[in-house]
């Protein structure tokens, strides 16, 4: 009897060895679509639940976690009129835009900007600026003229939509006299003064785009993870599994035999 059981539990070493052979084999050829729904269909439980847990994380994080910031803003526009005529030509709006493009740069310089740092009525109404060097201020600060037009937009993002909208109206006040001063061509008017951007809602973090991103993230990586196990997993589950893989007809089946149950039947 003990021959016996031995002829048995061989039978499942050599099936094993034939199937390790027959997958490297199949490697090569294509996926069927219907194998990959089934792997998601079968999956879809921790698909959804991974993805709604990591898209949940995403949206906590955003919504407690990250500081909100709020943006303030101001127009300007360039002028390059000339005094004694009461019409522009269209190379004076030429030179405008131009000239945009430099005051731009003028209004992040040090010239601009270090004043306003320096401001004591600032200093006097928020303890923040006390700390406010000329580098945070110009990393801070967003210059650009609009569409490649005369017109230059000014903004800064800061956690408190008070002290933004303080900020950029100090930088409004002194940018055009500066500039007088500096450039001996054109002038700087203010078309939109200072004001909080968003109707006073934050700009940032984005909690929507946060969740969302999350969600793919959970998607994707347990999507990965899923397709990996199944792909590299080269065991036999099914009587289909065998005679696809193998190719020849299924004559049997070897149940599982307990040694410790077997003996003590025999």
């Amino acid at each position: 009897m003990e021959e016996t059981t031995e002829q048995i539990a061989a039978v499942p070493a050599i099936s094993a060895a034939s199937a390790s052979e027959t997958s490297e084999s199949s490697s090569g050829n294509e996926i069927d679509l219907r194998v990959i729904f089934g792997i998601l269909k079968k999956n879809i439980l921790p698909l959804i639940l991974v993805t709604a847990i990591i898209a949940a994380g995403f949206f906590v994080y955003s919504k407690f976690f990250i500081k909100k910031q709020y943006s303030a803003d101001a127009v300007l526009i360039v002028n390059n009129k000339t005094e004694n005529t009461n019409t522009v030509a269209n190379t004076e709006i030429t030179a405008a835009q131009s000239l945009a493009d430099v005051y731009s740069i003028i209004i992040k310089s040090a010239a601009v900007l270090q004043p306003v740092v320096e401001d004591e009525q600032l200093k006097n109404t928020f303890p923040q600026h006390r700390t406010l060097t000329y580098e945070k201020l110009r990393n801070a600060l967003k210059v650009s003229s609009v569409n490649n037009t005369q017109v230059i937009n000014i903004s800064i993002n800061n956690v408190d939509a008070s002290y933004a909208k303080a900020l950029i109206a100090s930088i409004v006040d002194k940018a055009p006299e500066i500039i007088k001063d500096r450039v001996e061509a054109g002038s700087v008017n203010v078309i939109q003064a200072a004001k909080i951007s968003n109707n006073g809602k934050p700009v940032s973090p984005n909690v929507t785009r946060n969740t969302i991103i999350g969600a793919l993230i959970g998607f994707v990586l347990t999507l990965a993870v899923v397709f990996i196990r199944e792909f590299t997993n080269n065991t036999f589950k099914t009587e289909e599994d065998i005679t696809k893989s193998l190719g020849i007809p299924l004559l049997g089946l070897i149940p599982a035999v307990d040694t410790k149950e077997f003996n003590k039947n025999v």
